[in-house]
């Protein structure tokens, strides 16, 4: 396997590694702590800095930023209109997902991006029907966003 092959294997399951991590504190107390979450999108960010280097991937480089922005931005906006419904990790942590699923491509964003919300609203709708919840009960969305994030990889 040549050098930068086994660089993005490596750099995907250190990536599951956190996110698997991010998903137990998720639930467990409803934070996506920045001493987790921001070093791993730094790492991320230099780990596509070198691709783009060592393999003249300056277009997926691009995409990795400019997948960090559209995605922590559309995070950031949700953010702001619903006060008390998404959190500042939620946000940090789609700016990393979005790098990651950047890299992979806009198909890869998407499905990514979709999916989360279409299983954190199956997660919540089926928590109402069973009455362990209702409307105005705060969910974790991080195990959400992770695991749509690993859907768009798989996609991309």
């Amino acid at each position: 396997m040549d050098p930068v092959a086994l660089l993005i294997v490596l750099a995907h399951v250190a990536l599951l590694a956190v996110g698997a991590w991010l998903i137990v504190i998720d639930i467990g107390t409803h934070r996506l702590p920045d001493r987790i979450v921001l070093p791993a999108l730094a790492a991320a960010l230099l780990l596509a800095g070198a691709d783009a280097l060592l393999s003249g991937g300056g277009a997926r480089l691009l995409g990795s930023l400019c997948g960090m922005l559209v995605l922590g931005g559309f995070y950031a906006l949700l953010r702001l209109l619903s006060r008390n419904g998404m959190g500042g990790g939620d946000v940090k942590l789609a700016a990393l997902i979005g790098l990651v699923l950047g890299w992979h491509g806009w198909q890869a964003l998407v499905v990514g991006a979709a999916a989360a919300f279409v299983l954190g609203a199956v997660h919540a709708l089926a928590l109402i029907v069973t009455r362990r919840a209702t409307g105005s009960t705060h969910i974790a969305f991080g195990p959400w966003m992770i695991v749509g994030a690993a859907l768009g990889v798989a996609a991309g």
